[in-house]
């Protein structure tokens, strides 16, 4: 124990010979100190400045993106109006419910020219995707409604093919599904960039199935590109809700900003009626 004291009291020494060995001043320079002060403050004041003119520019930046997220959901609630108005117009109604087509119905289904309302939406998607950027705001606006009410008058035969209780409780489903996973894809603080890959070679994968299944015609197909159909465009809605979110932190024109809105609204249509469709197949009821 004395032998361990003795060697503490050594390495005291000499760690203090050391610190006295060093060259020490000679005196104190509070001039030299007072300016590194007058630095220091200087400095912080202009940090501080800086952090406030961020923190406005957050604020200016996080209002500009509540504004866009509104102008999405208003077109995507007008286009899901227009998309009802136009398919009811081929659905002949009576008391006893829907009982077929109406002149227009068979124009739109019992004709060649249900190729071309069929095709014309994906035409439509393919034109605002590759020339969004020559267009202005307001055609990319006029087109999206064109595009609107094709696809409603495309998906209109659904009302035929299965009951109006079914459709009903398949669409509350995927209104409360989409609602959740958009919110989710907004809040999380995870990356989701990761899942796009994932979820587009998904979408590539169940997209050639369908193809085949048109001559394969089978039912465990059918089943099984409509299940793994609800979890692709389940997790697209949160990937392309984060996507556009983080795209609205960009400081655009207004010009730009609307073609933005116009397409984002474009995104998550795709996304809701697609998400609509597999579940109808999954849980609708025929007729």
């Amino acid at each position: 124990m004395k032998f361990k004291k003795i060697l503490f009291a050594l390495f005291l020494l000499i760690f203090t010979a050391t610190n006295l060995s060093a060259e020490t001043p000679h005196f104190i320079d509070f001039q030299k100190i007072l300016n590194e002060s007058i630095a220091g403050k200087k400095a912080q004041n202009e940090l501080k400045s800086r952090l406030d003119q961020n923190i406005k520019k957050l604020n200016s930046t996080q209002k500009d993106l509540q504004e866009q997220e509104k102008k999405i959901i208003q077109q995507k609630k007008l286009s899901l109006l227009l998309f009802k108005l136009s398919g009811g117009e081929g659905i002949q109604v009576s008391q006893a419910g829907i009982t077929g087509t109406t002149a227009i119905g068979d124009l739109i289904f019992k004709s060649g020219f249900a190729w071309v309302v069929a095709l014309a939406p994906l035409g439509i998607v393919f034109y605002m995707s590759f020339g969004i950027n020559k267009m202005s705001a307001a055609k990319a606006q006029t087109v999206f409604w064109i595009f609107a009410a094709l696809m409603g008058a495309s998906l209109a035969s659904i009302f035929v093919m299965y009951t109006g209780a079914s459709i009903a409780r398949v669409f509350f489903i995927t209104a409360g599904t989409f609602g959740a996973m958009s919110l989710y894809g907004y809040t999380t603080k995870k990356d989701l960039t990761g899942w796009g890959s994932f979820l587009l070679m998904g979408l590539i994968g169940i997209l050639i199935a369908s193809l085949v299944n048109i001559f394969l015609k089978s039912p465990a197909i059918y089943f099984a590109v409509s299940v793994i159909g609800v979890l692709i465009f389940v997790g697209l809605t949160a990937y392309d809700t984060q996507k556009i979110k983080n795209m609205y932190y960009e400081s655009d024109s207004s010009e730009v900003s609307s073609k933005k809105a116009v397409m984002g609204a474009l995104t998550l249509y795709l996304d809701f009626i697609n998400l609509f469709i597999m579940l109808l197949r999954l849980f609708g009821q025929r007729r």
